[in-house]
Formats: C-alpha cells, sequence, structure tokens
C-alpha cells in the first residue's frame, strides 16, 4: 500500500522534497554554498563593524578591494584559510574552525 502524500503549504519544505531529498550530490552542493555564504556574511559584517570600506580594509590586508568584494560574495568558492587569518588578524579577530556531525553516513572505500 503506497504512502499517502503529506499535505503542507511551507515553500521551503516542498522545495527541500522536490529538489534535494534523495539526492546527495545536490544536498552537497547545498551545505557548501551554505558554507560560502556564512564565511562571506560574517566577514562583511565584521568589516562594516570596524568602520571600513572593502578598499581600506584591503590596504590593511596587503590586497585589493576587488580581491575583498569577492571574499564577500556568497558566490566565491576561494576562500582560503590564509587570507581568512590575515583578514581577521586586521580587524582584531581570529578564525576558528569546527567540524560538526552533518548527520549523513560514512561510506567506507
Amino acid at each position: 500500500m503506497p504512502k499517502p502524500k503529506r499535505s503542507t503549504t511551507n515553500a521551503v519544505e516542498i522545495l527541500h522534497r522536490r529538489y534535494y531529498q534523495g539526492r546527495p550530490d545536490r544536498l552537497a552542493a547545498l551545505e557548501e554554498a551554505r558554507a560560502n555564504d556564512n564565511v562571506a556574511r560574517k566577514m562583511t559584517a565584521l568589516r562594516v563593524q570596524a568602520g571600513l570600506t572593502q578598499r581600506q580594509l584591503a590596504k590593511l590586508v596587503g590586497t585589493t578591494a576587488s580581491v575583498i568584494c569577492r571574499l564577500e560574495s556568497a558566490d566565491y568558492e576561494g576562500h582560503s584559510l590564509a587570507m581568512l587569518n590575515r583578514i581577521a588578524a586586521a580587524l582584531n579577530q581570529r578564525v576558528e574552525i569546527r567540524f560538526v556531525q552533518t548527520g549523513r553516513r560514512l561510506q567506507h572505500a
């Protein structure tokens, strides 16, 4: 006997079921996009909180404003730990990395 369909009006739940549920490759890409967005938002917030423009931060870090602009973009995928550490130091911060359980099962080779 087939399962009855669950009815919902929650758009996020509908989209998740339609495009991500049961598709590990898409879920992995979504997690990566979320991580990139998180880094970009935090960098922007720290810079703004410090009262700096992208150009001013770039000068403190020893790079260009276009590099800072790219790093603050949620679409950017090339964050390097070395650059994040340079930016953190310029903003009197430090970078911390945490490993968080994802709930996915390990696949052994």
